[in-house]
């Protein structure tokens, strides 16, 4: 079998302690990254639901502001935001390369994605039943947490599984450009050097990655649709 394999791809087979590092540095961003924007992207759609006009915590001026700071950040392509955010990965990272480096420029460009499935799947929350919530005397906050949250795990999962793919294709832009992981394999091992299988595996891995991630949402979805 390992024979096979080395005839198949020889230079990936040569390389292969710097995929596997590349691999568990992949892993890391879409970690750190996902877990940092799920949390701000949960506050934020969130936000953006109660805020807006009619909302059980409605407040114009909230909501505008972070209706337009989303949609700023939203326009911005990933690469140029990336850039643009060197200084301020510096200040709190202390570094501009490597996995530290690119979790700020992640978290920018993940966070304002979440945050608007996190308000599409909260909007689909039917309103009588927070109606029905209200008059029984529930607070705003009960509201969020037993009502909107609750009632929206499986939509809530499906924006999950969707942006973490998003942001696997996201870290292998940021490898590209030295923040490591396979988007910087296929780069430097693969196109710089011409290794054709370099790329072709690397390709390979990052389908079973998304494919495993939207197998995992899948059966939450099915688990909690009712």
């Amino acid at each position: 079998m390992e024979e096979f394999l080395i005839r198949l791809m020889p230079n990936a087979m040569k390389d292969l302690n710097i995929l596997g590092k590349s691999i568990i540095e992949t892993l890391q961003m879409t970690a750190w990254a996902g877990i940092i924007s799920f949390v701000l992207g949960m506050v934020f759609g969130t936000a953006l639901v109660v805020t807006r006009p009619g909302g059980i915590m409605q407040n114009r001026v909230i909501y505008q502001i972070l209706d337009k700071i989303i949609n700023i950040l939203r326009s911005i392509p990933f690469i140029i935001l990336l850039f643009c955010l060197l200084p301020l990965t510096r200040l709190i990272s202390g570094t501009a390369i490597g996995v530290r480096g690119a979790i700020v420029p992640l978290v920018f460009g993940t966070t304002p994605f979440f945050s608007r499935q996190i308000e599409a799947a909260l909007s689909g929350v039917d309103e009588g039943l927070i109606e029905a919530a209200q008059s029984m005397g529930n607070s705003s906050w009960e509201i969020v947490f037993r009502i909107y949250w609750r009632e929206s795990i499986a939509a809530i999962a499906r924006g999950t599984s969707i942006t973490l793919i998003n942001l696997v294709g996201l870290t292998a832009m940021a490898g590209a450009v030295g923040a490591g992981g396979l988007g910087n394999f296929a780069y430097i091992y693969g196109q710089q050097r011409n290794h054709m299988d370099d790329i072709y595996v690397t390709v390979v891995i990052l389908v079973v990655l998304v494919m495993l991630i939207q197998l995992a949402g899948n059966l939450i979805v099915k688990h909690n649709t009712h």
